[in-house]
């Protein structure tokens, strides 16, 4: 539902901006008529300037009309990204065409200040055609900025852009043309020329915006973004902590957004614990950038202050093996003595499980140099045992046993939930032992291992031993 909720929106989101340009096109061709017919009948090159720089909006806006039809288009083979590019293509475009209307002109311009003459007639007409130029262009820029802004359309922005400086150059038409009707006015020959300075006004504000807006297109087509858009992203980030911001790379595609964020975690998070971080990391890129398609690449990596259990735990998995009775013991010079016990697939043999073994010892030391001595203990995974219940004698001497040991040791365990099972030619024992809530981890641990060597001596054939520690409010009888 919200994959054709989001393909309706875009659909009226097309619409809309083919609506805005296709008015602008239609604006132009009514300005550039009328701007033309006045310029010709009047002599104004102030008004002639301004109908060949319609003229050109008019080809800029068939061009964007163009771009913002092609650049709606979805992503396909070879357009991974979508259109979106062609809009800032359509932006270049209109920059080269206002480039090319001041060379005109600035030389014509010259041409009528220094070298020639040129009759001007400051008609009621040459005043009215500017004045519905104003209204015209104020309109259309309006609506076509309201339509950019809200579907972030650049071609669209360009275009408001262009027609919103109409309103200036224009405006210094009037004035020029102003100069003209007082020097007829008030005899004083050189206000003549205030036409051609007029013209000169508007090539210098196209000019100027032309600048403008070709930065800001080559800036696009280069996959450039303000560097103040990328702090934000980084800064939201960081406020999410528990990972370490690697890179962080935008592009733009006309109105399309791409993120792409690395992140680096401690290489013993839970996979539950990345991808929530990759969900929250998702979620505050698009906070600044809405509708961004955001892609957050996450890769483990080993901290300074992460443990020997940890490393030997983790390569173990890696290795896909699990290592657990892991224990270190310092030797000379800072050297330390490991001493693990591996579950490996009880489908291999002895040589099969030795190499994999060895494997892993291997990569072992290169993880943790100061390792100098490996001692690995060998035991079935037991994935796939079938265990089968002991025998009723088994149980009973399992409980003398116990009961024996508690009252000859002296030691505080109320052993209780006691299962004995057969796993091949062994027994396995589990049971939960209730110790005072006060008593110390380390302790409580020294108690099970004294408890379980006395077990073995006591008992044939046992293998598997696990003794659950824990408070009496946890216990039973």
């Amino acid at each position: 539902m919200a994959a054709i909720e989001d393909g309706r929106l875009h659909q009226q989101g097309d619409r809309e901006k083919r609506g805005a340009a296709l008015s602008s096109v239609f604006a132009a061709i009514f300005l550039t008529l009328i701007k033309l017919v006045v310029g010709i009948l009047t002599g104004s090159l102030g008004i002639l300037a301004e109908a060949a720089h319609s003229g050109l909006d008019l080809a800029a806006a068939a061009m964007t009309f163009f771009a913002v039809r092609v650049s709606g288009r979805p992503a396909d083979r070879e357009h991974t990204y979508g259109h979106g590019k062609i809009e800032n293509l359509s932006a270049l475009f209109e920059t080269l065409l206002l480039l090319v209307t001041c060379v005109w002109i600035i030389y014509e311009a010259i041409q009528r200040l220094f070298f020639k003459s040129v009759e001007v007639d400051p008609s009621i007409w040459a005043f009215l055609v500017m004045f519905i130029s104003i209204t015209v262009d104020y309109s259309r820029s309006r609506l076509l900025y309201r339509v950019a802004k809200k579907y972030d359309s650049q071609a669209l922005e360009a275009d408001a852009l262009h027609f919103s400086t109409d309103i200036w150059s224009s405006s210094v038409v009037i004035g020029g043309l102003g100069l003209v009707w007082l020097s007829e006015r008030l005899a004083v020959p050189w206000l003549v020329k205030g036409d051609a300075l007029a013209a000169l006004g508007v090539a210098a504000i196209v000019i100027w915006v032309s600048l403008q807006l070709g930065q800001r297109t080559v800036t696009a087509l280069i996959d450039g973004v303000p560097a103040s858009l990328r702090g934000d992203i980084v800064r939201a980030l960081n406020a999410l902590g528990g990972a370490e911001i690697r890179r962080v790379r935008v592009r733009q595609s006309g109105p399309e957004s791409f993120v792409d964020v690395q992140l680096s975690v401690s290489r013993d998070t839970a996979f539950e614990r990345t991808h929530d971080l990759a969900t929250q990391a998702e979620e505050a890129v698009r906070a600044i950038l809405p509708g961004a398609d955001v892609v957050v690449h996450i890769e483990p990596t080993q901290t300074t202050d992460e443990g020997m259990l940890t490393t030997v735990r983790l390569l173990a998995g890696r290795h896909g093996l699990a290592a657990h009775g892991i224990r270190i013991y310092k030797l000379g010079a800072g050297g330390r003595l490991l001493e693990l016990h591996l579950e490996v697939d009880e489908a291999l043999s002895v040589d099969q499980a030795h190499a994999q073994a060895t494997a892993f010892e291997d990569a072992l030391r290169r993880e943790l140099p100061a390792v100098q001595q490996i001692v690995t203990h060998l035991e079935p995974s037991g994935d796939a045992i079938a265990p089968r219940r002991a025998t009723a004698a088994n149980e009973v001497q399992v409980r003398r046993v116990l009961e024996r040991l508690r009252n000859e040791g002296g030691f505080d365990c109320q052993p209780h939930q006691i299962t004995l099972r057969r796993i091949g030619g062994e027994l396995s024992l589990t049971f939960h032992c209730t110790v005072d809530a006060q008593t110390p981890l380390a302790a409580a641990h020294a108690l099970t291992e004294r408890i379980e060597g006395d077990l073995r001596r006591e008992i044939a054939n046992l293998g598997r031993v696990v003794i659950h520690v824990e408070p009496p409010e946890q216990g039973g009888g």
